[in-house]
């Protein structure tokens, strides 16, 4: 992963909870669970209250693109045990949950995969269903 020009700006709140289930988890030397540990390392931590417009916390809906493809994707941003890829929710623990939390709309965020390097442009962050419908 490659977003260190990103800071990683998180809420007290999503802050402790994370680094609770990232010490908890069973396998906390798992690819996953280092990912965000990596990010909860380097993160800003601020008052609920205090997060910038557009910052993507959990439970954020958030519409990214690839800039190599520019194919667009919309999901939201959940604890494990709440990912359903068919309702458009990914866990914190997959690459690119991690990679997102705590970034703002319009930053770019790339990281290796086996593939090659992906980048993605966030190009928006919702936090109730009501806007994304709209």
């Amino acid at each position: 992963m490659n977003n260190t020009l990103n800071p990683v700006i998180l809420g007290k709140d999503d802050f402790k909870l994370l680094k609770q289930f990232a010490q908890t988890f069973p396998d906390n030397n798992s690819s996953e669970t280092m990912s965000l540990a990596y990010e909860l390392n380097r993160a800003v931590v601020v008052e609920d209250n205090e997060l910038p417009a557009g910052s993507i916390r959990l439970n954020s809906y958030v519409k990214v693109r690839e800039t190599t493809t520019n194919k667009e994707m919309a999901f939201s941003i959940v604890m494990p045990k709440d990912a359903d890829i068919a309702k458009q929710r990914i866990s914190i623990l997959t690459p690119m949950g991690a990679a997102l939390i705590g970034l703002c709309k319009g930053e770019t965020v790339e990281w290796k995969m086996p593939a090659g390097i992906r980048r993605f442009k966030i190009l928006d962050v919702w936090y109730d269903q009501e806007q994304k419908n709209s």
